[in-house]
């Protein structure tokens, strides 16, 4: 794929090319489409499962569709939510989201990309997973592109309602700075409350939990000692309980990508914003990133997406992309570890390395097998098949005790047996990855979006089994099966 090709400017630009979008397409999206579900139990209690929106016991799925139209009003943006079951997910369990919907704050306007982020957490303690939604162009205060963060609850009944979260200061925001770009959920300070982070170029935010159906959170307050950010991740590097925040971020000088994280260290109650000490790993690379145990130490391990090709002042970039895992310890990881770095030319991994595949543009971590150790989806959405230009693949790699490798590692595209559809030119498959497991078989099942297929996005889910994923009862939904009009973009972003 050559950079004139790319749906957006990518050149010379701190944002990751996940994040600087210029949307191409136009949709057309009726008010929220609200699918009854059948209510938990009135005796049996919520799961508490991370991800289980109506507390069955099931994980549920959660696929954000940016630039779909609602009604008449063009790019609002939509999510759409696909329930989990022991048969997985279909199109005939789900809810669709807009800022039309019934319970849910603001309007759709043009140009919100409501749905561009998402992520999943049990906000207000009821034992019910709520989503944390992103609309990182929402207009605000009269000023454009702004954006804006919305919770919407879960319950028995499914998701339902919801309450914005309060907005930073409007000073501290740029206009078209995409606030929201960016949003993960963890217990960050250890007091088994839910905390929520949000990103977007100009400003960073933490939100403390837990947070009342308003949305009013314990306090927030703004993160500095950062530069431009657009990506968090989230997860227990030191094994301590509480999650640590990670946000690559672009500096003058490191072209591959500043990587540093937020680990909690109290100084006091009064100024909890100075409870966190900031930890640079300066040997490290990359733009996007999951916390995931690939080696089951039982210490979260940092897998970073670094898809850059070589270019100058950027002599440690592999063509065609990698990704590198530091893995963590007692003190989160060592910054003076040689990381694991796997790219498609890493011995027992498919294919080669070419200019602009975007291998590890997206990744999605979970234990696929069910052997304990956490496996890693690696999305390049800018893979050529044969002379079918941006077709894209997945790469499964696997975990083990001696941590992430090429070994037995696996790719999936639409061309491989048992994938439904077929390999097209700029489908994008793999843009976005997560491994969830849908069926509560034990195994995490591969979502997939190609956000170009079709010209509106589409979704593949893949089952997990012992022996990694199959093609056998593979699931594709287009933005035409879930109800989205138009160029919807369908697959852009996935909870997680």
């Amino acid at each position: 794929m050559s950079l004139d090709r790319l749906p957006y400017d990518v050149i010379d630009s701190p944002e990751p090319a996940l994040r600087k979008r210029t949307l191409l397409l136009a949709a057309t999206l009726t008010t929220g489409l609200l699918t009854a579900l059948p209510a938990t139990s009135a005796t049996a209690a919520p799961s508490g499962l991370s991800g289980d929106f109506n507390g069955d016991g099931y994980r549920d799925v959660a696929i954000g569709a940016m630039n779909a139209d609602v009604g008449s009003v063009p790019s609002a943006g939509a999510v759409v939510v696909l329930y989990g079951s022991a048969s997985g997910v279909s199109s005939a369990k789900k809810t669709v989201i807009t800022q039309n919907s019934a319970g849910i704050p603001g309007t759709a306007e043009t140009g919100d990309s409501f749905g561009s982020s998402l992520a999943t957490g049990d906000l207000n303690g009821d034992r019910y997973a709520d989503l944390v939604v992103g609309a990182q162009y929402e207009g605000i205060g009269g000023r454009e592109g702004i954006g804006n963060v919305t919770v919407v609850w879960g319950g028995a009944s499914g998701l339902s309602g919801g309450a914005n979260l309060p907005e930073p200061p409007l000073s501290s925001l740029s206009t078209w700075g995409g606030y929201s770009s960016g949003v993960a959920t963890g217990d960050f300070d250890g007091d088994g409350k839910t905390d929520v982070t949000v990103t977007g170029q100009s400003h960073t935010h933490l939100y403390r939990g837990p947070f009342s159906r308003t949305g009013a959170p314990l306090g927030h307050y703004g993160v500095g000692e950062l530069g431009s950010t657009y990506e968090v991740a989230a997860g227990d590097l030191t094994g301590d309980g509480r999650a640590e925040r990670v946000y690559p971020y672009a500096v003058d000088g490191d072209a591959g990508g500043a990587i540093a994280y937020f680990r909690h260290d109290p100084g006091g109650a009064d100024h909890p914003e100075t409870d966190y000490a900031l930890v640079n790993l300066p040997k490290a690379d990359g733009q996007i990133a999951t916390v995931a145990d690939v080696n089951g130490d039982k210490y979260g391990d940092l897998v970073l997406g670094d898809y850059q090709d070589p270019h100058a002042g950027r002599t440690g970039a592999h063509k065609g992309g990698q990704i590198a895992v530091w893995y963590g310890g007692p003190n989160g990881p060592d910054p003076e570890q040689t990381p694991t770095v796997i790219h498609q030319d890493t011995a027992g991994v498919p294919g080669t390395g070419e200019t602009d595949d975007l291998f590890g543009s997206a990744i999605g971590a979970g234990d696929v097998n069910g052997d304990g150790y956490a496996d890693v989806a690696v999305g390049a959405w800018g893979e050529d098949l044969g002379t079918v230009k941006d077709a894209g693949s997945v790469t499964l790699l696997f975990g083990s005790a001696s941590g992430l490798t090429g070994k037995g590692a696996k790719s999936y595209s639409q061309d491989t047996a048992g994938v439904p559809g077929s390999s097209e030119t700029r489908d994008a498959f793999g843009m976005t990855v997560r491994l969830v497991d849908l069926d509560k078989n034990g195994k995490a099942d591969l979502v997939t979006g190609a956000g170009y297929e079709n010209g509106y996005g589409a979704v593949t889910v893949l089952r997990g089994t012992a022996s990694g994923l199959t093609g056998t009862g593979a699931k594709f939904l287009s933005a035409r099966d879930v109800s989205l009009k138009g160029g919807a973009n369908f697959g852009w972003a996935i909870a997680q």
